[in-house]
This record gives C-alpha cells, structure tokens and sequence, in this order.
C-alpha cells in the first residue's frame, strides 16, 4: 500500500511520524506510524504534512518525496543512518542522493530529521507514494 504523505503528519514536539485520521473539535487525531496509539493534536501543535516539505539545493527547492526517492536509489534496500550518526556520515549520504543541497540552508539537525522520517517510512509504512493524480482519482470516487 502506498504512502500518502498528504496524510503523513510530523508534530514539533514528538517523536516519530503520524498518519492523519480525523479533524477533531479542538485540532486533529492521528496514529502514531510505529506504535499505533491515536493521540488529539490541538491546533496549534505545529502539525506539518511531509507533502509540504522541501528540501533547499542551490537551483530549487525539491519535494521530500522526491529526496527519499533519490534517498532509495543511493542506500537500496538497507536502513538510513540513524539519526545519532555522526556528522559526517549523514553530510554524505546527501552528497550523494543531492549533491546539490544548499549546505547554508539545509543543516545536519534537517537531514537527521530526514533519515529518521526516512527509516520510519520504510519500517512502517511504505516508499511508495500516493501521486496527485491517485488522490484526484480517489476523491472522485468519493463524491
């Protein structure tokens, strides 16, 4: 089953990722991805969807879909390097899945954030992601 990132919750403030299930009176429920606890978001939990996520290189900004995309090209089938890795290694693991990153703007404690996402996704759920046209093509059917 694919990923729909549109629904792929990160909240300042957690650990972890979460999959949106509901709007709530007060904010928003949703699933933890690792442990399946539902937890209720009040709205100004600073609650981010990975779809608005972008990475900045020195041409443009790149989606992060598209950066675990180049991400899983570079590491195949093995995990990330946790986030407690050292700095170094993580510098090179996006030297070589975005050689073009804009180092002045993307630092160590974002591309700690982007490994441990990455690991959780690949875990938990999957690096396949729903495309616009698929969620499009969903609501459609819906209404």
């Amino acid at each position: 089953m694919k990923t729909d990132l549109a629904k792929t919750l990160s909240v300042r403030g957690q650990h972890g990722l979460f999959n949106y299930i509901a709007q709530s009176r007060t904010g928003a429920i949703a699933e933890s991805l690792e442990d399946k606890k539902r937890y209720n978001f009040s709205a100004n939990a600073g609650i981010t969807t990975l779809e608005d996520i972008s990475i900045y290189t020195t041409e443009e900004e790149v989606k992060l879909k598209d950066v675990f995309a180049k991400m899983h090209e570079v590491l195949g089938e093995k995990d990330a390097p946790t986030a407690k890795a050292p700095e170094a290694e993580l510098k090179a693991l996006f030297g070589k899945a975005l050689p073009n990153y804009d180092a002045d703007r993307f630092y160590v404690s974002h591309m700690k954030k982007v490994v441990e996402w990455y690991n959780i996704l690949k875990q938990h759920a999957s690096l396949e992601f729903v495309t616009d046209e698929e969620r499009e093509a969903e609501a459609a059917k819906e209404a």
